[in-house]
């Protein structure tokens, strides 16, 4: 039990447990242990992942150079850490968790449309991920089980029976992660992170070999003229956002857990730029290394593996890509749905039994019908960029301008309290989302307006901000309110 309600004994008796459990509880001082070296390494492994790689890597095969692509990279994640340490700094000061700290904005009933949307989002990216290392699993399985790539003449689901079996291997390792709470995940990205180095490490010295130096790799002419090339930048930048636009709403789930604010920002600071930025170097120069030793892009790691013909390099490596995937799948694909689902249906589950119910729900993306395509998968990061970026854009609102720094506690676990708003629904918020979500999709709505696609996430986020703290602040009622004496500390 928080040590909130602890010392406030008469809260438990308005305390409503269709908004409660102890999953959504607010941690306790003790349970508020995760360091910046925790933080550093969990971001660690979530960047280190085949699809960051392949998404880094196909930005040469869009046709820009060494050069275009590194700056793409580096703008995404700058603008990413600043939204980053903005969304996470409510989590770390009030210790709960996204689906909670949304009450305030939407109302206790309101707040479960960004939450569904939010689910949704994540448990699509928990199937990418996790069908994007099942690949991995095959390719091991391949190399130690004689005739096993035979089995693709049998299909199920759509797919070859080899596939259809490492895809079940590889969400029961999953399983087994998430099966003893946020503290399994801890302690498994504390070294899963760090590992995955050593395999890029291993394929940048392989591409500077087989290039005779950094120079062939750096002179490779780009493909687009000046006009593509901003045309492209813009809806890359968006599309490298989009990969963590989930991450900007999930971050106080991981932060709640933070010793102080300096852990978590410091921590950040170092493992998403930082590490971000040079797992995406390393994608980048193996990718132009491919170029030249096979005269195509290869962005894939799982078929550049394949193509050295080494079955020690490939199964090295492929335990490799597997312990990344896991890394980045349970902490960035499982936690967040997990709290959502928590938050639905608090009285029935908790979090290992909402993780587990999400890996399922996942299967019925069935990636593997539509995965190996770059364009399609640019144009699903820049959808999912530009439906989220509006929530993303309100809860920094919310927390720094509207409320300044300050949540009523209590309010959060109750229905008639601060955030009850019209019977449980904020329309202020509802109508801002909307306001939202059209800026962000105007340019697939208008034919005229296309161009403004690629900048999907940015006008989601910015207009979900101005929006909603105009309507919020045309609201007498709750200026007042956000001008009380408001109790923040839980400690």
């Amino acid at each position: 039990m928080s040590n909130y309600l602890m010392k406030e004994p008469n809260e438990l008796a308005v305390k409503d447990p269709s908004l409660y459990n102890e999953d959504l509880a607010p941690v306790s001082k003790e349970k508020k242990n995760w360091n910046w070296l925790n933080y550093t390494t969990v971001w660690m492994g979530m960047v280190h992942n085949i699809v960051a790689y392949e998404t880094a890597g196909s930005l040469l095969s869009l046709g820009m150079n060494v050069w275009q692509a590194l700056a793409t990279v580096i703008v995404a994640n700058v603008i990413l850490i600043a939204a980053m340490w903005l969304n996470s700094s409510s989590g770390a000061k009030y210790g709960v968790p996204f689906p909670v700290l949304i009450r305030a904005i939407f109302g206790y009933k309101g707040a479960q449309i960004p939450i569904i949307i939010r689910a949704f989002v994540a448990i699509f990216w928990f199937a990418v991920q996790a069908y994007a290392g099942s690949k991995a699993v095959g390719a091991v399985l391949g190399v130690l089980i004689p005739g096993w790539h035979s089995l693709a003449s049998f299909h199920l689901l759509g797919m070859g029976l080899d596939d259809a079996i490492a895809v079940a291997l590889f969400w029961i390792l999953h399983a087994y992660v998430i099966s003893h709470g946020m503290e399994r995940v801890k302690f498994f990205e504390l070294w899963a992170g760090p590992l995955v180095i050593v395999l890029g490490l291993g394929l940048v010295i392989w591409a500077i070999v087989v290039s005779k130096g950094f120079g062939p790799l750096f002179s490779e002419p780009s493909k687009l003229s000046g006009g593509e090339f901003w045309g492209v930048f813009w809806i890359s930048v968006t599309g490298l956002i989009g990969t963590w636009a989930t991450l900007i709403l999930n971050i106080p789930d991981f932060t709640r857990f933070s010793r102080s604010q300096k852990d978590q920002m410091i921590g950040q600071g170092i493992g998403l730029p930082g590490t971000a930025i040079i797992f995406s170097i390393m994608s980048i120069i193996t990718t132009s290394g491919t170029i030249i030793a096979f005269g195509k892009p290869i962005w894939d790691p799982v078929e550049l593996l394949q193509q050295f013909g080494n079955p020690i390099i490939l199964i090295l490596g492929a335990i490799a890509l597997l312990i990344a995937t896991l890394s980045v799948n349970v902490a960035a694909n499982v936690v967040s749905p997990a709290y959502d689902l928590v938050n639905l249906f608090p009285k029935k589950l908790n979090f290992v039994k909402a993780g587990l119910i999400s890996i399922v729900i996942a299967l019925f993306f069935a990636p593997w019908l539509w995965y190996n395509n770059s364009g399609i998968i640019f144009s699903i990061l820049g959808a999912i960029g530009g439906a989220l970026g509006p929530v993303a854009g309100m809860m920094i609102a919310d927390y720094h301008i509207v409320r300044r720094g300050k949540y009523d506690m209590a309010s959060f676990y109750k229905k008639d309290g601060e955030y009850e708003y019209k019977n449980g629904w904020n329309v202020n918020a509802l109508i801002s989302l909307a306001i939202g979500l059209i800026a962000s999709f105007m340019g697939l709505i208008f034919p005229a307006l296309k161009e403004l696609y690629n900048y999907s996430w940015f006008l989601g986020i910015g207009v979900g901000f101005i929006s909603y703290v105009m309507l919020m602040r045309s609201s007498s009622k709750h200026q007042e309110n956000i001008l009380e004496n408001i109790p923040t500390s839980i400690d």
